[in-house]
């Protein structure tokens, strides 16, 4: 039996010994039906996640779980069999943070893979597999990065080829969800399945939408996999929000806001400091020893409002504006300070926009998107002169639903300018579905933006393997997610060497 087949046969295989805590209750079902995680690695510690749902499309978003406190037990050892139980103990699933359970472990070995179960009043859980952050030399590194999960577009079969293919990390770069009601965002290829009833605006609909798409068995074999670092951008609250400033106009939006956050904290691995009273703060640093950094970005929640009404649009000089800002001041500095400080050979930064300059009109002239960093083009140009000074940058990014490679450069419109770092974007995990378009509108974005090498729109994720002297990337996508079973190949493949010191 290979050790993905084990991971699954694991809670069925072995029992768990007497639990910390005793209780004549026991719950009627499994409550573990929204899987495990973990998340946020250190050098010594990472977060563990579950959350109970009996059923998770339960009323209210809150999985049929009885209105009481649950007692989780909890174990942690280094072999998959748990011969040996290196650390437990017992958290509380509370019933006003939806049963969910955030786990901190700290004073463990660095770069060490560990194993790790739940239990709740007579049930078991799946077994995950995790790691710590190694520190100071390290071997190389496999990651994969992806975004954009429409339930609705199509089944969740990359998550599952990702899980496959047993990468040490897994950088998610927001549109974990969608807020739309059923049908509320169309496909190109229809609609395979269908979101739960209406769009998100209470705490309970965010909380039933999370439910919904936790229950996916290949989303949760991807979590069991590997730790995640996670970050949303606009559909885990509302498309196109930006800062305080809500693209529809909706009503109470700070309370909207609020409510995502919570549902958004409740149903990831995430710290209890990324609470921090109004503001989620998912902009955070994890270092691989001596060989990377990863710079997480959060692109939305201290953004100016968009210019010129958002959307694709030509002639908007607003978007040139030296005054708007995409990061905010505090990020902005957060930023600029660990670049500077970092020792580490590589530098990747996690976001969720394009940051290169994206022509979509055909022809003379300029179209761009208002709401990726064409909108904000004047920080866009200091973050590029910032990076310029960093060890080895790469810029990782979701959001655009198709994959592309592309060099970003101080002047997108002279070829002779100098490449600041390379743009990985990772197509999508589901959204829009089978349908992409025709080879000559691919054709035609290339020949309009010569800084971009690839661009491919079908499903799928990035598989990237990082070392002392390269960082290889591999494009991997599905011809069909409509049904079941598609493979996944590899149709691109980027070398970025190390630079000279």
């Amino acid at each position: 039996m290979d050790r993905r087949s084990f991971l699954a046969a694991a809670a069925a295989t072995f029992v768990l010994p007497a639990p910390a805590t005793t209780s004549s209750r026991t719950l009627a079902r499994d409550p573990f039906t929204l899987g495990i995680a973990s998340g946020d690695p250190s050098t010594d510690g990472f977060v563990l996640w579950t959350r109970l749902a009996l059923d998770p499309l339960g009323a209210n978003g809150r999985g049929a779980m009885p209105s009481r406190d649950v007692e989780v037990d909890w174990q942690l050892s280094t072999d998959e069999r748990f011969g040996k139980i290196l650390r437990s103990g017992t958290a509380t699933a509370r019933w006003k943070d939806a049963h969910s359970v955030h786990v901190e472990l700290d004073g463990l070995e660095p770069g060490r893979e560990y194993f790790y179960r739940f239990r709740a009043e007579g049930r078991l859980s799946p077994t995950g597999r995790t790691r710590t952050a190694p520190s100071g030399a390290t071997q190389p590194l496999a990651f994969a990065v992806a975004a954009c999960a429409h339930y609705e577009h199509g089944f969740y079969t990359a998550y599952r080829r990702l899980a496959e293919q047993e990468p040490d990390l897994v950088l998610f770069l927001g549109d974990y969800l969608y807020e739309y009601g059923p049908s509320g965002y169309t496909a190109l290829a229809g609609r395979v399945r269908t979101h739960t009833p209406g769009k998100c605006a209470t705490l309970a609909d965010y909380r039933l939408r999370h439910a919904q798409y936790k229950s996916d068995a290949d989303l949760q074999r991807a979590h069991a996999v590997a730790p995640w670092l996670v970050s949303f951008d606009d559909h885990e609250l509302e498309n196109n929000w930006a800062g305080p400033v809500s693209s529809t106009g909706a009503p109470a939006f700070a309370h909207r806001r609020a409510s995502a956050f919570r549902a958004y904290y409740e149903n990831m691995p995430l710290r209890r400091a990324s609470l921090q009273g109004a503001v989620l703060r998912v902009n955070r640093r994890v270092t691989w020893g001596t060989l990377a950094r990863f710079h997480l970005l959060d692109t939305r929640q201290f953004r100016d409002d968009q210019a010129c009404l958002d959307g694709v649009r030509a002639g908007c000089d607003e978007r040139l504006s030296e005054r708007r800002t995409l990061l905010g001041g505090d990020q902005w500095r957060w930023l600029s300070e660990g670049l500077r400080a970092s020792t580490t050979q590589w530098n990747l930064l996690g976001q969720q926009i394009l940051m290169m300059q994206r022509d979509y009109k055909r022809g003379p002239g300029r179209e761009v998107n208002l709401d990726a960093w064409d909108g904000y083009a004047a920080e866009r140009h200091r973050l590029l002169e910032l990076m310029s000074t960093t060890s080895n940058p790469v810029v990782l990014t979701g959001d655009a639903h198709m994959h592309h490679a592309a060099s970003l450069k101080l002047d997108f419109d002279d070829p002779d300018s100098p490449v600041i770092a390379p743009e990985l974007v990772a197509s999508s995990i589901a959204s829009d579905g089978d349908g992409y378009r025709d080879k000559v509108w691919i054709e035609e974005g290339l020949a309009e933006n010569p800084h971009i090498s690839y661009i491919d729109q079908r499903r799928g994720y990035i598989m990237a393997r990082l070392n002392s002297t390269e960082l290889s990337a591999e494009f991997r996508t599905l011809e069909y997610i409509s049904r079941r079973g598609a493979p996944a190949k590899t149709t691109h493949r980027v070398t970025v060497p190390v630079s000279a010191p």
